[in-house]
């Protein structure tokens, strides 16, 4: 990296290298820290900036096991507690943290496809689960999410921040949406996909609540911020990173009359992705 020039290297710490069973009870891993601690080191050496990402999809299994993982509340806490061993090991060094990468990926595949960890989705979806709800747990998840890095942002701003002088983050992820004509049924098709991808995450970092599209067509199945909850997310970053790929066309579709999944709320058909 120093040969080509660059001057700064993004990677991910594994939650489960530093905490083996995902809990402070279980004890931090020496050998995890030592590992990090090499890399972060030959890189400053080196003159490239580490930007740290905490959690990249790897669930700590124990947590899985133990009570569903970011189904679970309790995930917020755990989290939490990890972020700050990495705080307090790393940040006299780290000066760039990022809380998840994508979450929308974690709730969207991994909880409305099956087609990525824990792989749980409603049985008639492409991932052909064994177990879980389409229909609910990808807002569950996210909800969790959220909240997970808010907690982590407060903490950091409260007892790292002024000694350490970093800046944390969030990474989301988001296609651009294209109306497929230019009726105004397509152009809502086009606003509410991006409301269902980016504005999942950014409206309550920007504005302490879901989107309003969101809001009306999912309704009880989306989880609702306490006052002090959306206190907590709204303006929860000092900087967001967009992840972006590719564009969608998206026209409309009409409501779903049958089983009911996150992938066909938005009522949006989608080219290269399908229905979401």
């Amino acid at each position: 990296m120093k040969d080509m020039g660059m001057d700064a290297y993004r990677f991910s710490i594994s939650w489960t290298r530093i905490l083996p069973d995902g809990t402070l009870r279980g004890g931090v891993n020496r050998e995890g820290i030592e590992y990090y601690n090499n890399l972060i080191n030959e890189l400053l050496s080196r003159g490239v900036q580490p930007f740290v990402t905490l959690f990249h999809w790897d669930s700590p299994q124990a947590l899985e096991d133990k009570y569903g993982g970011f189904l679970n509340p309790n995930i917020i806490n755990d989290y939490k507690d990890y972020a700050e061993v990495c705080f307090r090991e790393f940040g006299d060094r780290v000066k760039h943290w990022i809380t998840f990468n994508e979450p929308w990926a974690v709730s969207v595949a991994g909880y409305a496809m099956g087609v990525l960890a824990p792989g749980r989705c409603s049985p008639w979806e492409m991932g052909k689960c064994s177990a879980g709800d389409s229909a609910s747990e990808p807002y569950t998840v996210s909800h969790h999410q959220l909240l997970a890095h808010a907690a982590a942002v407060k903490l950091y701003r409260k007892k790292y921040k002024v000694v350490q002088k970093g800046k944390i983050g969030i990474t989301l992820v988001s296609a651009w949406f294209v109306p497929f004509s230019r009726s105004a049924s397509d152009s809502d098709a086009a606003k509410r996909a991006t409301d269902f991808m980016l504005g999942w995450f950014m409206d309550p970092l920007t504005r302490g609540d879901y989107p309003l599209s969101m809001r009306r067509i999912v309704r009880d199945l989306l989880p609702r911020f306490t006052k002090q909850q959306s206190k907590l997310v709204k303006g929860a970053f000092d900087f967001i990173g967009i992840n972006y790929y590719t564009a969608n066309y998206a026209d409309n579709l009409p409501p779903s009359n049958g089983l009911k999944s996150y992938n066909t709320d938005a009522r949006a058909n989608l080219t290269g992705t399908g229905q979401m």
